[in-house]
């Protein structure tokens, strides 16, 4: 078919694919980006940035109703104006991203509003509002097209105004009461948000704890957390009916209980349609639920892949590290990295924070490892620094007993992300677990807790 010839076709803009697209059009390649929806993609938007900005609320209100205890006396009135305005004004633009696509083409990119799809070997047809444009890449395509919000398939539940994560992020107003079907990471920051915030929540969670990909513990300690919010927690439940009427959802679940709330958030996880991409034009599986893709992110002949339809995490940072690692393929370049997946770092932004890298025990003993545990209580009273920002948490290790080195970690607690930083080192370089006993651990610190677990690991 007739087209534009040039060199690499960029189909989805998210900070991977505007990361790509940047460097081969600064190394003076011919490059075209493809985006029907905000460059930036979900990070910047709907996601990472514009939901830190409530949970730093949040946690500035924590924090001031502790002055009480700890320095005299407060009042505290809560707020949701400031909030909504900076996630509108300061962290969206009000949702323009032409400060983005300003950006990509400043570094010598071409972009190009509309949905790409593969429609033949280094071919790429943009469906535009002015018609079709077919591109042809000399040296390739790179997909980065991300994931929507999944919504279950709930009777009942397409015929109500529920919330996504992407409707959440533009209210204007906390609602009285609040439903949330899901209780992973995007469920868990946004109940405790909207409650912090005033608002009645219930979370409804099918698995039998709360954030089930990682460790027992840390859902345990999120449920006692959430506790103390005045937050409800159904675990081990799904919701089978959803209906909406005078203003009020109401959901069944199939234990029989009925919820009623204002507002219905669905955080059930993310989803992608591949074949809509047209993958099954290069030889690939559009019915999979991911991507394959080597060490080098190459899923075909002159295709790569990067991010969330990989299937290795669906986070901005795997989106940046996969993108370095295509575009330095895509060039050539000697001596680049490959992928590796043994360290990958998450983070749920609750108050406590669960932070953890690699595997968890029951992955590590599914892998047929012979693991050792070890694991330390953050006390309440926890090195002065009670009632700071949560005062319970712990460090869990996970060991490989044949090796002596880390394979897994968690760290949950007060700044459970930033403590988490020391054992992503520990498990990516594979530090000695001996070496690690050696180390100097400053005190007063909550990373200091890693070296009671270190003692601690049977």
């Amino acid at each position: 078919m007739p087209g534009t010839e040039v060199d690499v076709v960029v189909v989805g803009m998210g900070p991977g694919g505007e990361y790509v697209g940047a460097r081969l059009a600064k190394a003076g390649l011919a490059v075209v980006g493809v985006d029907a929806r905000l460059v930036g993609g979900e990070c910047p938007y709907y996601a990472c940035i514009p939901t830190k900005i409530m949970v730093r609320a949040t946690d500035a209100l924590a924090e001031a109703q502790r002055v009480n205890t700890l320095a005299g006396s407060a009042t505290v009135e809560k707020d949701w104006a400031p909030v909504a305005t900076r996630i509108r004004e300061e962290a969206t633009d009000n949702w323009d991203d032409t400060v983005a696509v300003d950006r990509f083409e400043q570094a010598g990119g071409t972009f190009v509003r509309g949905r790409g799809r593969i429609t033949g070997p280094r071919e790429v047809t943009v469906s535009t509002s002015d018609g079709e444009r077919v591109f042809h890449a000399r040296k390739g395509i790179v997909l980065n097209t991300g994931t929507d919000p999944a919504v279950p398939a709930i009777d009942g539940l397409a015929e109500t105004p529920y919330w996504t994560n992407r409707d959440v992020v533009a209210v204007e107003e906390v609602p009285g009461s609040l439903i949330v079907l899901g209780g992973g990471p995007v469920g868990c920051e946004l109940a405790q948000v909207f409650a912090r915030f005033g608002a009645s929540v219930t979370v409804v969670q099918h698995a039998d704890r709360l954030v089930p990909a990682d460790e027992p513990e840390a859902g345990a300690l999120l449920a006692e957390a959430f506790d103390t919010d005045g937050l409800a927690v159904r675990t081990g439940l799904s919701a089978a009916l959803v209906r909406y009427e005078a203003g009020q959802f109401s959901v069944k679940l199939d234990s029989g209980e009925a919820l009623t709330a204002d507002r219905l958030l669905v955080a059930a996880g993310r989803s992608t349609d591949l074949a809509a991409l047209g993958i099954g034009t290069v030889g690939l599986d559009g019915s999979a639920r991911r991507i394959e893709v080597d060490e080098h992110m190459r899923a075909a002949d002159g295709l790569w892949a990067i991010g969330d339809i990989t299937g290795k995490g669906a986070f901005t940072h795997m989106s940046m590290y996969q993108a370095r690692i295509a575009a330095a393929d895509i060039l050539g370049e000697e001596d680049a990295e490959v992928a590796d997946y043994r360290a990958v770092p998450r983070v749920t932004f609750t108050d406590p924070e669960i932070g953890s890298v690699g595997l968890s025990e029951a992955a590590a003993r599914a892998q047929g490892l012979n693991v050792r545990t070890g694991i330390t209580q953050i006390p309440d009273s926890s090195r002065g620094f009670i009632h700071k920002v949560g005062n319970k948490g712990f460090i869990k290790l996970v060991e490989d007993a044949d090796r002596g080195v880390l394979v897994g970690a968690t760290s949950a607690g007060p700044n459970g992300g930033e403590v988490l930083g020391a054992l992503v080192v520990a498990v990516h370089a594979e530090v000695p677990t001996k070496l690690l006993r050696q180390m100097i651990y400053a005190y007063p610190t909550f990373h200091r807790a890693i070296e009671d677990a270190l003692n601690h690991l049977s």
